[in-house]
């Protein structure tokens, strides 16, 4: 692939806390609103080059945008190539390790990076990448949280109103039979032909997965996602040999190596990245590619607005996850149509910010 030539000028960030319109309860945490770093490599030929990235907890911003800021202080002046400046500093970040926010921080930068070059090609990232689908088919994650069973049914319903034929409810109760309830209120209440999903958070020991996977066999869920911890392979392993039901992970792997471990270990039917943990564009292509050779099913973990570029331009994409987030933010939604979420026709990831809705939600 020939780089358009582009030149590294200055890296800026902005956080911001935007509200959830359907707060997310899972077994791991109340989410209420979401907090995102912003990132941009503005570039010495004119073009501008962006990424957003959840951080889960407002606190976490401020150590993300130093992440990013120190990092755009090393590559200031440089040329924007995405696999020379993630070597570069991956290096330079070695001895802290390149993990959580480091991690996190990086893979902003790798997205801002990939963007600037699509921008400067003048098409859209999918195309930069050779996509060969305009579209990728999404299931709805915005809802279906740790609540009461008997109000699920009508939030599941609700989700599919702007046609969607998928929707994923979050499991781990300590009540197993509380899970049980949900997942049949849901079931019953949406169309036979809905596909439904189940996500644990990590909630489970390998025994409970095993106890409680087994009970859910007959209720038609297409996987079961993160039933134990996420860096228990052999965990994981036992799981998804053991049921029927297909396993779904990988949203907590950082970098392609740990979905080459997880490969080799056969932890799971199915495998999931998130685009601030995998590496940005270019950790996920190598991931995917792993994956495609290995003919596992690739979805995605948040951040819809660039997935669908990779997801487009990957040999085994699966499903994306549909949140919108960040759409207060956007100065343009995705596009939905029947249950597909289209690749944007702007040049780059097609993420760019509304000015009125940065200072509104700021909390730099």
């Amino acid at each position: 692939m020939i780089l358009p030539k582009l030149t590294v000028r200055r890296v800026r960030t902005h956080a911001i806390e935007v509200p959830m319109r359907r707060p997310l309860g899972t077994s791991a945490a109340l989410m209420q609103s979401a907090p995102f770093v912003l990132v941009e490599i503005e570039t010495e030929e004119g073009i501008t080059g962006r990424a957003h990235a959840f951080c889960y907890l407002a606190a976490a911003a401020p150590m993300i945008r130093r992440i990013v800021t120190m990092a755009g202080e090393a590559i200031a002046g440089g040329a924007v190539d995405p696999h020379a400046i993630g070597a570069s500093l991956s290096a330079r970040f070695r001895l802290l390790g390149v993990h959580g926010v480091v991690a996190m921080g990086l893979s902003a930068l790798d997205v801002a990076c990939w963007d600037a070059l699509a921008t400067a090609a003048g098409v859209p990232l999918a195309d930069y990448l050779g996509a060969q689908r305009a579209a990728v088919a999404a299931y709805n994650s915005n809802g279906l949280s740790l609540k009461e069973p008997e109000c699920l049914g009508s939030e599941a319903l609700a989700l599919l109103e702007p046609g969607f034929g998928a929707v994923k409810i979050r499991l781990g109760r300590v009540d197993h039979e509380r899970d049980l309830a949900a997942v049949e209120a849901v079931r019953s209440a949406i169309p036979a032909d809905t596909v439904l999903m189940a996500d644990y958070n990590q909630a489970l020991t390998v025994t409970e997965a095993l106890e409680r996977g087994a009970a859910l066999e007959g209720a038609g869920l297409a996987w079961i996602e993160e039933p134990v911890a996420a860096d228990d392979l052999p965990g994981c392993a036992r799981v998804a040999a053991a049921l029927d039901t297909p396993v779904q992970i990988g949203e907590n792997f950082y970098g392609p190596n740990t979905v080459a471990a997880a490969l080799a270990a056969r932890s799971a039917d199915y495998l999931m990245f998130d685009l601030m943990r995998i590496g940005g564009v270019t950790g996920w292509l190598a991931a995917s590619k792993l994956a495609g050779e290995a003919g596992i099913p690739v979805s995605s973990h948040l951040y819809p607005e660039v997935s669908v570029h990779l997801l487009a331009a990957s040999d085994s994409a699966h499903w994306i996850e549909y949140v919108d987030w960040a759409e207060p933010f956007l100065e343009v939604p995705l596009r939905l149509h029947y249950g597909k979420i289209s690749v944007p026709n702007e040049p780059g990831t097609g993420v760019r910010w509304d000015a009125a809705a940065l200072r509104r939600y700021s909390i730099d």
